[in-house]
């Protein structure tokens, strides 16, 4: 429960909000309108919603200058906006999950744009919204979005009227001037019975229902679940209205997962950026920026928060068992074995490509050097000549690759930057016939648990370091998560192996004792 210094805060921060409404929505430049013309664009922008909520909002949806207030930019709806509002006008008795990623206005349209949409349609298509929050707090803050354009839009109330009622518009609940409901909701709450007069709701928005210590304890996670499909679905007229819950996949145990996987459940899925990691929002971010934002969080908190592949600790490896040391020179290891899995033919999107330098020196393995990115053949190619070309004078690595990776693309694209350099890297194919991936893993993880594993403590915290730490401990059967590093990993430890043990076996040779006078 808020505090009354919160309250206060939050709503002095609202009233600011307003203000900024109320100015940025002025119609100054389009006064010179007739009421032919004004009842003409209000019939486009009622079929048109992506039109709708630039001219509408356009305090959300333009960038300006913090001094000047001129406009940079206008951040325009990405296809699967302006889809997911066609998908709820279009299906009155709608039940979905909408899985956005984080920062991709999941809120901004389902709890504001969608339902004034659907209110300002010249025949209403929405009486009495609900919106859901993880308390009653924030399903206040919530639902002051909305109810702050409804009372301060310049534009909503030049085309539609005055909205704000006499008597009926307070905090958390409030009613239109003409008679659309709202009302804000915490988790676990009882909404049974909700009505107004005859009515009972036919628009309930979930928003962020999931959190991280919610998700830890499934028999919460499954009490909330039988709420959410009891009784607040029960709140709507035997089903009918527009049933939605939106969020992103914080766990795979979590009420978006379940309700998701509810019969009858319209899910839309849309990841922060597709297979060649471009944004699908490219209207509002950059590839760059994309990139930059998954060097900065982590591998894992990109997965989870923007890919909808959440990530908790594996089976087969801890975190404990991760070690870090200072690398010797690399003159004095017994070998050095650079193995890279490139996932070129993989059918998983967004596959990352792994290099990884590995030195044995007695019982001890150590990762010198690693390449662990969501990159290409090119990037992935010059990564090795560069490794290859910083190797000290008398120092010999071996370069290895799955043998049926070393053909077409990838082999063109290695001789390609050979030639760039006058010499052809030496790189080997691995014609091992390889059992189950976890299986090869799981054999060779007990380097790991007893300690003769070890990682290069001035590489603990780059990105690709860190990319292949969390892929090695997520691991586990039947997860979807990427394993191109332990993959990586398993075959330069074998092939390690393998080698020295070759090396290091010397047959005992001598003469054979006589066991008779006649034996040779």
């Amino acid at each position: 429960m808020a505090t009354q210094a919160e309250i206060k805060q939050r709503y002095a921060e609202w009233q600011e909000h307003c203000k900024r409404i109320q100015s940025l929505t002025d119609l100054s430049s389009f006064s010179h309108e007739t009421a032919v013309q004004k009842e003409k664009r209000i019939r486009r922008l009622q079929n048109d919603y992506a039109a709708f909520c630039e001219y509408y909002f356009p305090h959300f949806l333009q960038l300006r200058d913090k001094v000047t207030g001129e406009v940079i930019r206008t951040v325009h709806n990405a296809p699967f906006h302006n889809a997911a509002a066609m998908k709820v006008k279009s299906t009155p008795n709608l039940k979905a999950v909408f899985k956005w990623p984080r920062g991709h206005a999941k809120s901004t349209h389902f709890d504001i744009f969608i339902p004034l949409w659907l209110m300002f349609q010249p025949k209403r298509l929405i009486n009495f919204m609900v919106v859901v929050g993880k308390s009653e707090d924030s399903a206040i803050r919530l639902l002051g979005d909305i109810q702050a354009e409804l009372e301060y839009n310049q534009r909503i109330i030049a085309d539609f009227g005055e909205q704000k009622s006499i008597g009926e518009w307070s905090e958390g609940e409030f009613t239109s001037r003409q008679g659309v409901k709202f009302l804000a909701c915490g988790r676990g709450q009882s909404p049974r019975g909700l009505r107004e007069r005859e009515a009972r709701p036919d628009y309930i928005v979930i928003d962020d229902l999931d959190d991280d210590e919610l998700c830890r304890n499934e028999a919460r996670v499954k009490i909330l679940t039988d709420w959410v499909k009891e009784a607040l679905f029960g709140a709507l007229d035997v089903g009918r209205g527009r049933f939605i819950m939106v969020g992103n996949l914080i766990s795979k145990k979590s009420v978006l997962a379940n309700i998701a996987a509810s019969k009858g459940v319209h899910v839309s899925e849309i990841k922060a950026v597709d297979k060649n990691g471009e944004p699908v929002w490219k209207e509002k971010w950059t590839k760059e920026e994309a990139l930059q934002y998954r060097e900065f969080v982590g591998y894992r908190a990109w997965e989870k928060e923007m890919m909808h592949n959440p990530i908790t600790d594996g089976t087969i490896f801890r975190a404990e068992w991760i070690r870090f040391k200072k690398v010797l020179p690399l003159w004095k290891y017994d070998m050095l074995v650079c193995y890279t899995d490139p996932s070129f033919k993989s059918t998983t999107a967004n596959d990352y490509k792994a290099s990884r330098l590995w030195g044995k020196i007695g019982t001890e393995l150590h990762l010198i050097d690693c390449y662990v990115r969501q990159d290409s053949v090119t990037g992935m190619v010059r990564w090795l000549y560069n490794l290859y070309e910083d190797l000290p004078e008398g120092v010999a690595a071996s370069f290895f690759m799955e043998a049926n990776f070393l053909q077409d693309t990838i082999l063109d694209e290695f001789t390609e930057e050979g030639n760039r350099r006058g010499y052809q890297l030496p790189i080997s194919g691995d014609y091992r016939k390889k059992p189950d991936k976890i299986q090869r893993i799981e054999a060779v993880s007990p380097l790991w648990e007893r300690g003769f594993i070890f990682y290069n403590e001035a590489l603990k915290e780059s990105p690709d370091m860190q990319v292949g730490i969390e892929q090695t401990l997520a691991l586990e059967r039947g997860s979807r998560i990427h394993d191109d590093a332990p993959d990586a990993d398993e075959a330069a430890i074998w092939i390690l192996q393998k080698n020295t043990r070759e090396q290091n076996y010397k047959p005992r040779l001598g003469r054979r004792r006589r066991t008779s006078k006649n034996s040779w």
